[in-house]
Parts: structure tokens; sequence; C-alpha cells
């Protein structure tokens, strides 16, 4: 039933007298009454006493079968919805986000409780939980120039640049007071003691690289002594530099060096060439002898085994044998003669030699038109005698 319905007992829900009903409401009184309402519920004291308020005394009696009404004019239903809202904001409050290069550190009433990774996650809203973003990506970097004392009492300026990022995000937050500070206090005591062990001339040449690894290495070391939650991720080490007055001095040493590693290739590209040429030649040398080893035996066994055949047939006909040899030996030894022996006991003494040409061709091919042995052997024989048929006999068997 609408509150203006005749009967309807004259219920405006403005709190107005049933005598104003012929008229809209009143919009100062209606703001009046908010404020009453809320004054009320807040605490506050309401204007008008409870005795002349009986119309709204009895307009709150009519609502007596729903929720109880609170002071204020709000009942418990509306003040439980308001309720759950604002604890599902606060719940609701609770979610973050961590990007890939961070991590989230959570702290329960300013303690750490745990690190989560790169995603979505939920903490106790505040006041209970908080959580603190820590970038573990970013790369810090810093130099440090200093000049320092070497083992051999020389003084050598040393630069070198640290680069280094955090890899314990709580730690970084709650170990170290200043984690940053702290990196440049143990780099540098590590120089001092690195370049204090070392001498100046390792130092300025070819020990750079290993003395920039030994400092990453000891200065990692008292990083995680001290729980600084950072990790070095890089030296360079710059070329030091020995102090002006004996750079002079420094110059033509490194020089020197490197004319001495220059000639040190040199020699041992000239090695690398003879050395092979000098193998394959006693190489060669060795195979020539072997090679002549095996003659020299295979000669010695011929004649060993003709000798054991010639003594054969000696033993057989030891006359003809010796007669053999002789010739044999004779021609041997009368092959090589400049001297030309004819055999004429009868017939023709005058003949014609040509012992020059005989003498110069010798053991070569005769020439063309050039008389030979074997037409010095043409000439008529003298009548054979007795004494000369048995000798031709002889050398027939």
């Amino acid at each position: 039933m609408a509150w203006n319905e005749p009967g309807g007992g004259n219920k405006d829900p403005w709190g107005g007298k049933g005598g104003d009903q012929g008229g809209p409401p009143d919009l100062d009184e209606v703001v009046r009454k908010l404020q009453e309402r809320l004054g009320g519920l807040f605490g506050g004291k309401r204007s008008r006493s409870n005795g002349g308020d009986g119309d709204d005394g009895g307009g709150g009696g009519g609502g007596g079968g729903g929720f109880p009404t609170l002071p204020g004019g709000f009942d418990k239903k509306t003040i439980g919805i308001a309720v759950g809202v604002l604890l599902v904001i606060w719940l609701a409050s609770g979610i973050y986000i961590v990007e890939p290069a961070e991590r989230g550190v959570i702290l329960r009433f300013g303690a750490h409780v745990s690190t989560t990774d790169p995603g979505p996650h939920w903490h106790i809203p505040y006041p209970i939980e908080s959580v603190v973003k820590v970038n573990v990506d970013q790369v810090s970097t810093f130099s440090h120039n200093a000049v320092m004392l070497t083992m051999d009492e020389n003084i050598v300026d040393v630069e070198l640049t640290v680069q280094a990022r955090i890899q314990d995000a709580a730690n970084y937050l709650f170990q170290d007071q200043d984690p940053d500070k702290t990196l440049r206090d143990a780099t540098e005591a590590v120089v001092r003691t690195v370049i204090g062990r070392s001498k100046l001339d390792y130092i300025v040449t070819e020990g750079r690289s290993a003395i920039a690894e030994k400092i990453q290495t000891s200065t990692q070391e008292l990083l995680n002594t001290y729980k600084t939650g950072l990790i070095i991720t890089a030296v360079n080490m710059q070329p030091a530099k020995p102090p002006e007055q004996v750079k002079d001095a420094f110059d033509d040493a490194i020089k020197a060096r490197e004319d001495k590693e220059r000639l040190e290739n040199k020699a041992e590209a000239y090695s690398n060439e003879v050395l092979p040429q000098a193998r394959g030649e006693a190489a060669r040398i060795e195979a020539d002898s072997m090679a002549y080893r095996d003659k020299v035996i295979a000669e010695a066994e011929g004649e060993a085994a003709r000798f054991s055949a010639v003594l054969a047939a000696y033993q057989l006909a030891p006359g003809v044998t010796r007669e053999r040899l002789y010739l044999e030996t004779m021609e041997q030894v009368l092959g090589d003669n400049a001297k030309v022996l004819v055999d004429m006991q009868q017939g023709n003494t005058m003949m014609y030699l040509p012992l020059d040409q005989m003498l110069k061709g010798r053991g070569a091919a005769p020439q063309a038109g050039t008389p030979t042995t074997s037409a010095v052997r043409s000439a008529p024989e003298p009548a054979p005698t007795p004494e000369r048929s048995v000798n031709r006999e002889r050398r027939t068997r």
C-alpha cells in the first residue's frame, strides 16, 4: 500500500506529520533528519527528545517485525553488508604481482617471512603483512682506482671496474646495513692484498687477467661471509701503469721482452723447419746403410756359395779347375792393363794394330771402321805345334 493512499495512516516516509501530507516534503527537514540519524549512529545525541519524537517512535515501532533498528536508523543487515564489502576489499588488497626481474620479500609485522618468485601472489594485507619488491637483474657498476705498493717494493697505479647484482634479496635487505658500501670496502681490501703479493713486472705484463680473476674470487668470498646478498658478475682490470719516474725504463723492458718473444718464435719456426729435414736425412742414411748391409751380406753369401761350388768342381777335376781359375784370374788382371799381348810364332810379322784407338776405346762400344781385337785375332795363326795342341786341348776341356 502506498503511503499516501486513503486509510494509509499518514505513513510519511520523511517522518512528517499527518497533516502535512497535502504538500511535498520539506528538503531542509529531510537533511536535518539524515544528520540526526548519522549522528546517532556514531554516538552523537539527537536534537529532539524521545518524548517529542512520538511520531518517529511510532514509526520505529511499526517496523518491529524486521531487523532491529540501531541508533541512527541503520539495521544490522546493512551494517553486515558494509562490513563484508570492506573485508573483501581488504583481502583483495593483498594481491600483488612480481615482475620477472624482481623478487618479492614478505614481511610480517616487519619480520622476514618468505621470498616469492615472479608471478601473481597473495599475502595477508596491511598492517599484518607487507611486500617489498627488489630488482635482482639490475647490474650495478663502480670503478676503483688507487696507487698501491707491490711485493718488490714498487708503486703501481691500478684501475679496475666491478660489476655486481643482487643474488639474495632477503640478505640484501636485512643482513647487511649497506651492502653496496661493503662491496666497495671488500674490493679495496682484496685489491691491496693481491697487488701486495705480486711483483710489478708480473702486474704490468702477463698477470693482469689472473689478478682480475683472483680479485673477483676473493671479493666474492668476503661478500658471502658478510651475507650481503650480492654476486660479482665481472671484474675488468685496466692495464696497470708504472710510476712516471721509471716509465721509460719499463717501456724499454717491455720492448726487450717483445724482442725476446719474437726471436724465440723465429728460432722455434727455424727448428720446426730444420728438424724434419734432419730426420728425413737420417732416415735416408739409415735406409742406405741397411741396403748396403744387405748387399754386402748377399755378395758374401754368393761368394761363399761360388767358392763351395768351385771347391766341389776342384775335388772332381783339380787340373782343369786350376787352369780355369788361372785363366779367369789373368783375364781379370790383364783386362784393365794398357798393354797388348800378341801371340804369333809363325806368320807375317807385319800387321797394323791401331793401338791408340784400341786403348782409347777400351771398355766402350767400337765405332764403325775401327779395328777390334777380333780383327787382331783374325790374323793367320801359325801352324800348330804339338805343345800348342796340348794346351788347346786342355782349354777345350
